[in-house]
C-alpha cells in the first residue's frame, strides 16, 4: 500500500471533538453518484433502497453485538459495550447491486479503513457494523453518532472509525 494512503493502517491522534457539525453519512457509488443518509434514518432503516435495487433485502436488520471494546488512540481500551447497528454489508446490499470489491469507511476528520468484499460476505456471528447505539442508548455526536465497529479488532483500533462521514463502495472495474 502507498505510504500516503489515508486509508492505510496508521496511527491517529485522539479526536475528542467532532470534526464538523454535519452528522449525515454520504454513500459514494462506483458509478460516481452518491446518496446522503441521516443518522436517524440509519437507525430506523427509514430510507428507500435506490433504483439500483429492486427491494429491501430480507436480511437487512439492526444487530446488537455484545462484548465489544473501543480501543482509542491515546486512551487505551474501554468496554465491554453492546453496540447496535446495521451490518456494513446490509448497507451495500440496500443501495448497490452492481459489482464491488471493497468498501471504504472514512470519518469526518479523514481517518478511514477498508473492508474487502470477502470479509463482509463470509458468514460470522460478529459482523462489521455501522453502530448508532451503545448499551441501548443512541450514540451522541461526541460519542461518534455513527461508528464503524470491527468486533475482531481488539488491540490497535486502526479499523474502528468514529464520526463516519463517507462510505465508498468500490469496484475494480
Amino acid at each position: 500500500m502507498n505510504a500516503h494512503d489515508p486509508l492505510a493502517p496508521h496511527s491517529h491522534e485522539p479526536n475528542p471533538l467532532p470534526p464538523s457539525p454535519d452528522a449525515d453519512l454520504t454513500v459514494h457509488f462506483p458509478d460516481g453518484t452518491c446518496r446522503c443518509i441521516a443518522a436517524a434514518a440509519l437507525r430506523s432503516l427509514d430510507f428507500a433502497p435506490t433504483d439500483r435495487v429492486a427491494e429491501r433485502p430480507a436480511s437487512a436488520e439492526q444487530v446488537t453485538l455484545p462484548n465489544c471494546y473501543i480501543v482509542s488512540t491515546g486512551h487505551g481500551a474501554s468496554g465491554p459495550f453492546a453496540f447496535t447497528g446495521l451490518r456494513l454489508l446490509d448497507l451495500v446490499d440496500l443501495l448497490w447491486k452492481g459489482d464491488w470489491t471493497q468498501v471504504e469507511v472514512v470519518s469526518g476528520d479523514g481517518f478511514g479503513t477498508r473492508a474487502q468484499r470477502r470479509e463482509l460476505t463470509e458468514p460470522t456471528t460478529r459482523p462489521i457494523i455501522l453502530a448508532h447505539t451503545l448499551d441501548g442508548r443512541p450514540l451522541s455526536r461526541a460519542d461518534g453518532l455513527v461508528r464503524l465497529i470491527v468486533p475482531s479488532e481488539t488491540d490497535d483500533a486502526l479499523r474502528q472509525v468514529k464520526w463516519v462521514a463517507h462510505v465508498r463502495i468500490v469496484s475494480d472495474r
